[in-house]
Protein backbone atom coordinates (compact mmCIF):
# COMPACT_ATOMS: atom_id res chain seq x y z
CA UNK A 1 0.00 0.00 0.00
CA UNK A 2 1.30 3.30 -0.97
CA UNK A 3 2.01 6.36 1.39
CA UNK A 4 -0.85 7.92 -0.62
CA UNK A 5 -3.21 5.25 0.45
CA UNK A 6 -2.23 4.75 4.32
CA UNK A 7 -2.35 8.55 5.15
CA UNK A 8 -5.78 8.92 3.12
CA UNK A 9 -8.81 9.75 5.23
CA UNK A 10 -11.62 8.23 3.56
CA UNK A 11 -10.98 4.13 3.09
CA UNK A 12 -12.61 4.33 -0.33
CA UNK A 13 -9.09 6.53 -1.11
CA UNK A 14 -7.02 4.10 1.24
CA UNK A 15 -7.85 0.74 2.33
CA UNK A 16 -10.50 0.04 -0.51
CA UNK A 17 -8.70 2.02 -3.06
CA UNK A 18 -7.89 -1.29 -5.48
CA UNK A 19 -11.52 -2.25 -5.28
CA UNK A 20 -12.98 0.93 -6.84
CA UNK A 21 -9.70 2.04 -9.33
CA UNK A 22 -11.67 1.51 -12.26
CA UNK A 23 -14.45 4.55 -10.40
CA UNK A 24 -11.52 7.14 -10.90
CA UNK A 25 -12.12 7.56 -14.19
CA UNK A 26 -16.01 8.27 -13.88
CA UNK A 27 -16.04 10.09 -10.65
CA UNK A 28 -12.81 11.42 -9.42
CA UNK A 29 -12.49 15.44 -10.02
CA UNK A 30 -10.25 15.33 -13.17
CA UNK A 31 -13.01 12.95 -14.83
CA UNK A 32 -15.74 15.81 -13.64
CA UNK A 33 -13.29 17.88 -15.67
CA UNK A 34 -13.14 15.65 -18.20
CA UNK A 35 -16.73 15.44 -18.71
CA UNK A 36 -17.21 19.45 -18.77
CA UNK A 37 -14.68 19.83 -21.92
CA UNK A 38 -16.92 17.12 -23.46
CA UNK A 39 -19.85 19.38 -22.97
CA UNK A 40 -17.93 22.76 -23.94
CA UNK A 41 -16.62 21.40 -27.12
CA UNK A 42 -19.32 19.34 -27.88
CA UNK A 43 -21.69 22.39 -28.05
CA UNK A 44 -19.27 24.85 -29.74
CA UNK A 45 -19.12 21.86 -32.40
CA UNK A 46 -22.91 21.82 -32.43
CA UNK A 47 -23.00 26.10 -32.64
CA UNK A 48 -20.67 25.15 -35.67
CA UNK A 49 -22.49 22.92 -37.52
CA UNK A 50 -25.70 25.18 -37.05
CA UNK A 51 -26.76 27.15 -40.61
CA UNK A 52 -28.77 29.59 -38.67
CA UNK A 53 -25.95 31.04 -36.99
CA UNK A 54 -23.85 32.10 -39.64
CA UNK A 55 -21.23 34.51 -37.48
CA UNK A 56 -19.54 30.92 -36.83
CA UNK A 57 -18.18 29.53 -38.84
CA UNK A 58 -18.14 25.50 -40.29
CA UNK A 59 -15.33 24.08 -38.60
CA UNK A 60 -12.71 22.86 -41.31
CA UNK A 61 -11.82 19.55 -40.66
CA UNK A 62 -8.54 20.17 -39.08
CA UNK A 63 -9.99 22.21 -36.44
CA UNK A 64 -12.82 19.52 -35.48
CA UNK A 65 -9.91 16.74 -35.23
CA UNK A 66 -8.07 19.38 -33.53
CA UNK A 67 -10.90 20.18 -30.96
CA UNK A 68 -12.24 16.80 -30.15
CA UNK A 69 -8.55 15.73 -29.55
CA UNK A 70 -8.16 17.89 -26.83
CA UNK A 71 -10.86 15.81 -25.25
CA UNK A 72 -9.46 12.19 -26.13
CA UNK A 73 -6.72 13.01 -25.03
CA UNK A 74 -7.04 14.80 -22.18
CA UNK A 75 -4.52 14.01 -19.07
CA UNK A 76 -3.64 14.60 -15.92
CA UNK A 77 -1.10 17.59 -16.67
CA UNK A 78 -4.69 19.52 -18.38
CA UNK A 79 -6.69 18.69 -14.63
CA UNK A 80 -3.56 20.01 -13.11
CA UNK A 81 -3.63 22.96 -15.12
CA UNK A 82 -7.36 23.88 -15.13
CA UNK A 83 -6.83 24.09 -10.71
CA UNK A 84 -3.97 26.40 -11.63
CA UNK A 85 -6.49 28.80 -13.54
CA UNK A 86 -9.40 28.25 -10.78
CA UNK A 87 -7.04 28.72 -8.19
CA UNK A 88 -6.22 32.38 -9.59
CA UNK A 89 -9.96 32.97 -10.70
CA UNK A 90 -11.85 30.49 -7.90
CA UNK A 91 -14.30 29.38 -10.40
CA UNK A 92 -14.10 26.04 -11.37
CA UNK A 93 -16.48 26.07 -14.77
CA UNK A 94 -14.84 29.25 -16.03
CA UNK A 95 -11.64 27.71 -15.57
CA UNK A 96 -12.42 25.13 -18.03
CA UNK A 97 -13.35 27.49 -20.72
CA UNK A 98 -10.46 29.27 -20.38
CA UNK A 99 -8.13 26.09 -20.36
CA UNK A 100 -9.89 25.43 -24.08
CA UNK A 101 -9.18 29.46 -24.94
CA UNK A 102 -5.62 28.32 -24.38
CA UNK A 103 -5.80 24.88 -26.75
CA UNK A 104 -8.04 25.95 -29.09
CA UNK A 105 -6.07 29.84 -30.01
CA UNK A 106 -2.87 27.29 -30.69
CA UNK A 107 -4.74 25.67 -33.27
CA UNK A 108 -4.59 26.91 -37.02
CA UNK A 109 -8.20 28.37 -37.53
CA UNK A 110 -8.48 28.11 -34.02
CA UNK A 111 -9.31 31.77 -33.01
CA UNK A 112 -12.41 31.77 -35.28
CA UNK A 113 -14.31 29.82 -32.29
CA UNK A 114 -13.17 31.03 -29.22
CA UNK A 115 -15.20 33.78 -28.56
CA UNK A 116 -18.31 31.00 -29.05
CA UNK A 117 -16.77 28.81 -26.20
CA UNK A 118 -19.41 28.55 -23.59
CA UNK A 119 -22.33 30.71 -25.31
CA UNK A 120 -25.40 31.71 -23.89
CA UNK A 121 -24.00 29.22 -21.15
CA UNK A 122 -24.33 29.70 -17.52
CA UNK A 123 -22.20 27.41 -15.68
CA UNK A 124 -24.91 24.82 -14.50
CA UNK A 125 -25.30 24.43 -18.30
CA UNK A 126 -22.46 22.46 -18.47
CA UNK A 127 -22.77 21.21 -15.09
CA UNK A 128 -26.00 19.01 -15.17
CA UNK A 129 -24.61 17.97 -18.44
CA UNK A 130 -21.19 16.94 -17.02
CA UNK A 131 -23.26 15.10 -14.03
CA UNK A 132 -25.42 12.96 -15.80
CA UNK A 133 -23.16 11.43 -18.63
CA UNK A 134 -21.14 10.94 -15.80
CA UNK A 135 -24.16 8.95 -13.96
CA UNK A 136 -24.78 7.60 -17.49
CA UNK A 137 -21.34 5.70 -17.43
CA UNK A 138 -21.63 4.97 -13.75
CA UNK A 139 -24.83 3.23 -14.10
CA UNK A 140 -22.95 0.80 -16.73
CA UNK A 141 -20.36 0.45 -13.75
CA UNK A 142 -23.11 -0.41 -11.41
CA UNK A 143 -25.10 -2.81 -13.91
CA UNK A 144 -21.80 -4.56 -14.52
CA UNK A 145 -21.48 -5.25 -11.03
CA UNK A 146 -25.32 -6.46 -10.10
CA UNK A 147 -25.54 -8.43 -13.18
CA UNK A 148 -22.51 -10.60 -11.67
CA UNK A 149 -24.59 -10.78 -8.24
CA UNK A 150 -27.59 -11.85 -10.60
CA UNK A 151 -25.50 -14.44 -12.65
CA UNK A 152 -24.37 -16.09 -9.05
CA UNK A 153 -28.05 -15.60 -7.29
CA UNK A 154 -29.31 -17.69 -10.51
CA UNK A 155 -26.71 -20.35 -10.21
CA UNK A 156 -26.87 -20.75 -6.54
CA UNK A 157 -30.98 -20.87 -6.96
CA UNK A 158 -30.89 -23.78 -9.73
CA UNK A 159 -28.22 -26.04 -8.05
CA UNK A 160 -30.12 -25.67 -4.79
CA UNK A 161 -33.55 -26.02 -5.89
CA UNK A 162 -34.01 -29.62 -4.68
CA UNK A 163 -32.23 -28.39 -0.97
CA UNK A 164 -34.75 -28.63 1.28
CA UNK A 165 -34.79 -26.72 4.23
CA UNK A 166 -36.56 -25.52 7.31
CA UNK A 167 -38.02 -21.77 7.11
CA UNK A 168 -38.20 -19.61 10.29
CA UNK A 169 -40.60 -17.16 10.21
CA UNK A 170 -40.58 -15.10 13.21
CA UNK A 171 -37.22 -17.05 14.11
CA UNK A 172 -39.60 -19.90 14.68
CA UNK A 173 -39.70 -23.01 12.74
CA UNK A 174 -42.20 -23.16 10.00
CA UNK A 175 -43.27 -24.48 6.39
CA UNK A 176 -40.33 -26.00 4.87
CA UNK A 177 -38.47 -24.34 1.80
CA UNK A 178 -35.46 -25.11 -0.43
CA UNK A 179 -32.74 -23.00 -0.54
CA UNK A 180 -32.13 -22.60 -4.17
CA UNK A 181 -36.25 -21.00 -4.05
CA UNK A 182 -34.83 -18.36 -1.21
CA UNK A 183 -31.91 -17.32 -3.33
CA UNK A 184 -34.76 -17.16 -6.45
CA UNK A 185 -36.65 -14.44 -4.06
CA UNK A 186 -33.71 -12.30 -3.82
CA UNK A 187 -32.71 -12.75 -7.91
CA UNK A 188 -36.54 -12.05 -8.65
CA UNK A 189 -36.38 -8.75 -6.70
CA UNK A 190 -33.13 -7.65 -7.74
CA UNK A 191 -34.20 -8.52 -11.65
CA UNK A 192 -37.02 -6.19 -11.16
CA UNK A 193 -34.77 -3.24 -9.42
CA UNK A 194 -32.28 -3.63 -12.56
CA UNK A 195 -35.05 -3.03 -14.81
CA UNK A 196 -35.43 -0.29 -13.57
CA UNK A 197 -32.07 0.91 -13.62
CA UNK A 198 -31.66 0.31 -17.28
CA UNK A 199 -34.91 2.30 -17.90
CA UNK A 200 -33.54 5.48 -16.44
CA UNK A 201 -33.78 8.84 -18.18
CA UNK A 202 -30.37 10.61 -17.67
CA UNK A 203 -32.72 14.55 -18.31
CA UNK A 204 -30.39 17.41 -18.85
CA UNK A 205 -30.70 21.11 -19.92
CA UNK A 206 -29.13 23.65 -22.29
CA UNK A 207 -31.22 27.00 -21.35
CA UNK A 208 -29.00 29.56 -20.09
CA UNK A 209 -29.36 31.57 -16.48
CA UNK A 210 -32.97 30.70 -15.44
CA UNK A 211 -34.11 28.70 -18.07
CA UNK A 212 -35.25 30.73 -20.63
CA UNK A 213 -32.99 30.96 -23.18
CA UNK A 214 -32.49 35.28 -22.31
CA UNK A 215 -28.92 35.00 -23.92
CA UNK A 216 -29.65 33.09 -25.91
CA UNK A 217 -32.61 34.93 -27.78
CA UNK A 218 -30.79 38.49 -27.56
CA UNK A 219 -28.61 37.61 -29.19
CA UNK A 220 -30.12 35.57 -31.92
CA UNK A 221 -34.02 36.63 -31.81
CA UNK A 222 -35.01 34.68 -34.77
CA UNK A 223 -34.46 31.20 -33.80
CA UNK A 224 -36.06 28.62 -32.12
CA UNK A 225 -33.35 27.31 -29.41
CA UNK A 226 -35.29 25.56 -27.35
CA UNK A 227 -35.14 22.97 -30.96
CA UNK A 228 -31.50 23.53 -30.89
CA UNK A 229 -31.42 23.12 -27.31
CA UNK A 230 -33.21 19.53 -27.57
CA UNK A 231 -31.55 18.34 -30.28
CA UNK A 232 -28.17 18.83 -28.77
CA UNK A 233 -29.02 17.45 -25.94
CA UNK A 234 -30.59 14.49 -28.01
CA UNK A 235 -27.23 13.74 -29.64
CA UNK A 236 -25.03 12.90 -26.50
CA UNK A 237 -27.46 10.24 -25.60
CA UNK A 238 -29.79 12.10 -22.94
CA UNK A 239 -33.15 13.14 -22.57
CA UNK A 240 -34.08 16.93 -22.56
CA UNK A 241 -35.79 18.95 -19.79
CA UNK A 242 -37.54 21.52 -21.16
CA UNK A 243 -38.62 23.16 -17.71
CA UNK A 244 -35.93 24.31 -15.27
CA UNK A 245 -34.38 27.24 -13.18
CA UNK A 246 -31.04 27.99 -13.80
CA UNK A 247 -30.40 24.13 -12.35
CA UNK A 248 -31.55 21.10 -14.19
CA UNK A 249 -34.37 20.12 -11.05
CA UNK A 250 -32.10 16.69 -10.49
CA UNK A 251 -35.43 14.63 -9.50
CA UNK A 252 -34.16 12.16 -12.26
CA UNK A 253 -31.37 11.40 -10.01
CA UNK A 254 -33.57 10.83 -6.75
CA UNK A 255 -35.48 8.45 -9.12
CA UNK A 256 -31.91 6.66 -9.72
CA UNK A 257 -30.36 7.05 -6.08
CA UNK A 258 -34.28 5.59 -4.93
CA UNK A 259 -33.34 2.19 -7.40
CA UNK A 260 -29.93 1.98 -5.88
CA UNK A 261 -30.75 2.13 -2.22
CA UNK A 262 -33.78 -0.48 -2.82
CA UNK A 263 -30.75 -2.77 -4.94
CA UNK A 264 -28.39 -2.47 -1.83
CA UNK A 265 -31.56 -3.31 0.39
CA UNK A 266 -31.98 -5.93 -1.50
CA UNK A 267 -28.47 -6.88 -0.85
CA UNK A 268 -28.19 -5.98 2.79
CA UNK A 269 -31.54 -8.46 2.72
CA UNK A 270 -29.39 -11.02 0.89
CA UNK A 271 -26.19 -10.47 3.54
CA UNK A 272 -27.92 -10.68 6.87
CA UNK A 273 -29.99 -13.66 6.01
CA UNK A 274 -26.73 -15.58 4.78
CA UNK A 275 -24.86 -13.84 7.90
CA UNK A 276 -27.75 -15.97 9.83
CA UNK A 277 -27.83 -19.06 7.70
CA UNK A 278 -24.53 -19.63 8.64
CA UNK A 279 -25.00 -18.81 12.28
CA UNK A 280 -27.01 -21.76 12.33
CA UNK A 281 -25.30 -24.22 10.61
CA UNK A 282 -26.92 -24.45 7.22
CA UNK A 283 -23.71 -22.88 5.54
CA UNK A 284 -20.44 -23.56 6.23
CA UNK A 285 -17.43 -20.99 4.80
CA UNK A 286 -14.46 -22.19 3.09
CA UNK A 287 -11.36 -21.82 5.08
CA UNK A 288 -7.97 -20.26 4.20
CA UNK A 289 -5.25 -21.87 5.94
CA UNK A 290 -3.29 -18.73 5.78
CA UNK A 291 -6.04 -16.27 7.00
CA UNK A 292 -7.09 -15.15 11.04
CA UNK A 293 -10.34 -15.42 12.33
CA UNK A 294 -9.98 -13.83 15.74
CA UNK A 295 -6.78 -12.34 16.98
CA UNK A 296 -7.98 -14.77 20.63
CA UNK A 297 -9.75 -17.28 19.45
CA UNK A 298 -7.72 -19.58 16.74
CA UNK A 299 -11.23 -21.48 15.84
CA UNK A 300 -13.33 -18.50 14.49
CA UNK A 301 -13.94 -18.64 10.51
CA UNK A 302 -15.96 -15.43 10.94
CA UNK A 303 -18.69 -14.13 7.81
CA UNK A 304 -16.96 -11.06 7.50
CA UNK A 305 -17.67 -10.30 3.79
CA UNK A 306 -21.29 -10.27 4.27
CA UNK A 307 -20.82 -8.20 7.61
CA UNK A 308 -18.08 -5.93 5.22
CA UNK A 309 -21.10 -5.56 2.67
CA UNK A 310 -23.82 -4.72 5.23
CA UNK A 311 -21.88 -1.83 6.80
CA UNK A 312 -20.59 -0.08 3.30
CA UNK A 313 -24.43 -0.52 2.24
CA UNK A 314 -25.47 1.54 5.35
CA UNK A 315 -22.79 4.15 4.41
CA UNK A 316 -23.73 4.06 0.69
CA UNK A 317 -27.56 4.48 1.16
CA UNK A 318 -26.56 7.36 4.04
CA UNK A 319 -25.17 9.19 1.00
CA UNK A 320 -27.81 8.21 -1.47
CA UNK A 321 -30.80 9.04 0.81
CA UNK A 322 -29.29 12.48 1.65
CA UNK A 323 -28.66 13.20 -1.87
CA UNK A 324 -32.41 12.66 -2.96
CA UNK A 325 -33.72 14.54 -0.64
CA UNK A 326 -31.23 17.06 -0.91
CA UNK A 327 -30.67 18.11 -4.75
CA UNK A 328 -34.21 17.97 -5.54
CA UNK A 329 -34.63 21.43 -3.40
CA UNK A 330 -33.01 24.82 -4.09
CA UNK A 331 -33.87 28.03 -3.33
CA UNK A 332 -35.78 30.46 -5.83
CA UNK A 333 -33.97 30.03 -8.89
CA UNK A 334 -30.40 28.64 -7.77
CA UNK A 335 -28.23 28.20 -4.65
CA UNK A 336 -25.02 26.16 -4.49
CA UNK A 337 -25.74 23.57 -2.20
CA UNK A 338 -26.43 21.28 -4.47
CA UNK A 339 -22.94 21.92 -6.13
CA UNK A 340 -20.97 20.50 -2.99
CA UNK A 341 -23.20 17.44 -2.63
CA UNK A 342 -22.99 16.08 -6.00
CA UNK A 343 -19.13 15.69 -5.30
CA UNK A 344 -20.11 13.14 -2.85
CA UNK A 345 -21.83 10.86 -6.00
CA UNK A 346 -18.68 8.99 -6.60
CA UNK A 347 -18.39 7.81 -2.88
CA UNK A 348 -22.15 6.30 -2.79
CA UNK A 349 -21.56 4.34 -5.92
CA UNK A 350 -17.67 3.29 -4.54
CA UNK A 351 -19.57 2.07 -1.30
CA UNK A 352 -22.47 0.49 -2.79
CA UNK A 353 -19.51 -1.05 -5.16
CA UNK A 354 -17.18 -2.14 -2.39
CA UNK A 355 -20.22 -4.08 -0.94
CA UNK A 356 -21.38 -5.81 -3.94
CA UNK A 357 -17.68 -6.86 -4.19
CA UNK A 358 -18.11 -8.26 -0.67
CA UNK A 359 -20.95 -9.86 -0.71
CA UNK A 360 -19.91 -11.80 -4.50
CA UNK A 361 -16.63 -12.76 -2.68
CA UNK A 362 -18.70 -14.18 0.23
CA UNK A 363 -20.74 -16.16 -2.08
CA UNK A 364 -17.49 -17.60 -3.30
CA UNK A 365 -16.65 -18.97 -0.29
CA UNK A 366 -19.69 -20.41 1.35
CA UNK A 367 -20.68 -24.30 1.07
CA UNK A 368 -23.80 -25.58 1.44
CA UNK A 369 -24.47 -28.01 4.62
CA UNK A 370 -26.96 -30.87 3.55
CA UNK A 371 -26.42 -32.76 6.53
CA UNK A 372 -27.72 -29.79 8.70
CA UNK A 373 -30.40 -29.00 6.24
CA UNK A 374 -31.93 -32.71 6.83
CA UNK A 375 -31.10 -32.47 10.41
CA UNK A 376 -33.30 -29.38 11.07
CA UNK A 377 -36.03 -30.65 9.22
CA UNK A 378 -36.27 -33.94 10.80
CA UNK A 379 -35.85 -32.32 13.86
CA UNK A 380 -39.08 -30.24 13.76
CA UNK A 381 -42.19 -32.18 12.41
CA UNK A 382 -44.33 -30.09 14.36
CA UNK A 383 -44.36 -28.26 10.99
CA UNK A 384 -46.38 -31.03 9.41
CA UNK A 385 -49.26 -29.93 11.34
CA UNK A 386 -50.52 -26.99 8.41
CA UNK A 387 -50.58 -30.24 5.74
CA UNK A 388 -52.52 -32.12 8.04
CA UNK A 389 -54.94 -29.85 8.90
CA UNK A 390 -55.30 -28.74 5.41
CA UNK A 391 -55.86 -32.25 4.53
CA UNK A 392 -58.38 -32.53 7.28
CA UNK A 393 -60.39 -29.51 6.28
CA UNK A 394 -60.62 -31.05 2.86
CA UNK A 395 -62.21 -33.70 4.10
CA UNK A 396 -64.79 -32.19 6.13
CA UNK A 397 -63.54 -33.21 9.41
CA UNK A 398 -64.47 -30.88 11.99
CA UNK A 399 -62.07 -28.75 14.45
CA UNK A 400 -59.20 -29.73 12.23
CA UNK A 401 -57.40 -26.55 12.67
CA UNK A 402 -57.85 -26.58 16.90
CA UNK A 403 -57.29 -30.24 16.88
CA UNK A 404 -53.45 -29.64 15.48
CA UNK A 405 -53.00 -26.47 17.45
CA UNK A 406 -53.81 -28.56 20.68
CA UNK A 407 -51.41 -31.42 19.51
CA UNK A 408 -48.64 -29.03 18.16
CA UNK A 409 -48.33 -25.46 18.94
CA UNK A 410 -45.16 -25.18 21.35
CA UNK A 411 -44.70 -28.83 21.48
CA UNK A 412 -41.60 -30.74 19.88
CA UNK A 413 -42.81 -33.36 17.76
CA UNK A 414 -41.26 -36.24 15.71
CA UNK A 415 -42.44 -39.06 13.36
CA UNK A 416 -43.84 -41.06 15.75
CA UNK A 417 -46.29 -38.45 17.92
CA UNK A 418 -47.42 -37.32 14.37
CA UNK A 419 -48.36 -40.79 13.13
CA UNK A 420 -50.38 -41.90 16.34
CA UNK A 421 -52.66 -38.64 15.83
CA UNK A 422 -53.08 -39.57 12.43
CA UNK A 423 -54.26 -42.95 13.77
CA UNK A 424 -56.70 -42.00 16.42
CA UNK A 425 -58.63 -39.83 13.68
CA UNK A 426 -61.45 -41.73 12.38
CA UNK A 427 -61.31 -40.86 8.50
CA UNK A 428 -60.41 -43.62 6.01
CA UNK A 429 -57.07 -45.18 5.84
CA UNK A 430 -56.66 -43.80 2.39
CA UNK A 431 -56.01 -40.78 3.54
CA UNK A 432 -54.38 -41.44 6.33
CA UNK A 433 -51.87 -43.19 4.69
CA UNK A 434 -51.35 -39.94 2.15
CA UNK A 435 -51.00 -37.80 5.50
CA UNK A 436 -48.34 -40.41 7.04
CA UNK A 437 -46.20 -40.11 3.62
CA UNK A 438 -45.61 -36.70 4.80
CA UNK A 439 -42.32 -35.81 5.71
CA UNK A 440 -40.64 -32.24 6.49
CA UNK A 441 -38.26 -32.87 3.44
CA UNK A 442 -40.94 -33.50 0.86
CA UNK A 443 -43.22 -30.71 2.06
CA UNK A 444 -41.82 -27.98 -0.35
CA UNK A 445 -44.87 -27.50 -2.47
CA UNK A 446 -43.13 -26.11 -5.68
CA UNK A 447 -40.33 -24.57 -4.49
CA UNK A 448 -38.13 -26.59 -6.67
CA UNK A 449 -39.64 -25.46 -10.05
CA UNK A 450 -39.85 -21.96 -8.78
CA UNK A 451 -36.16 -22.23 -8.06
CA UNK A 452 -35.30 -23.94 -11.61
CA UNK A 453 -37.54 -21.42 -13.94
CA UNK A 454 -36.06 -18.17 -12.75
Amino acid sequence: MSDEQLTAISPIDGRYSNKVEHLRAIFSESALMRYRVIAEISWLEYLSDCEQLDQIPIMPPHVRDAIRKIQLDFSMEDAARIKEIESEINHDVKAIEYFLQEKIEKIEGGKNYTSFIHFACTSEDINNISYALMLKDGVDELKTSIEQLTDTLKDRSHSWASCSMLSRTHGQPASPTTMGKEFANFLNRLNRQLDLLKNTQFLAKMNGAVGNYNAHTIAYPGIDWESISKEYIDALGLKFNPYTTQIEPHDWMAELFHTMIRINNICLDISRDIWMYISIGYFKQVVNESEVGSSTMPHKVNPIDFENAEGNIGLANAILNHLASKLTISRLQRDLSDSTAQRNIGTAFAQTDISLQSLLKGLSKIELSRDKLLEELDDNWEVLAEPIQTILRRENVPNAYENLKTLSRGQKLNQKKIHAFIDSLDIDQAVKNEMKALTPESYIGIAESLAKKI
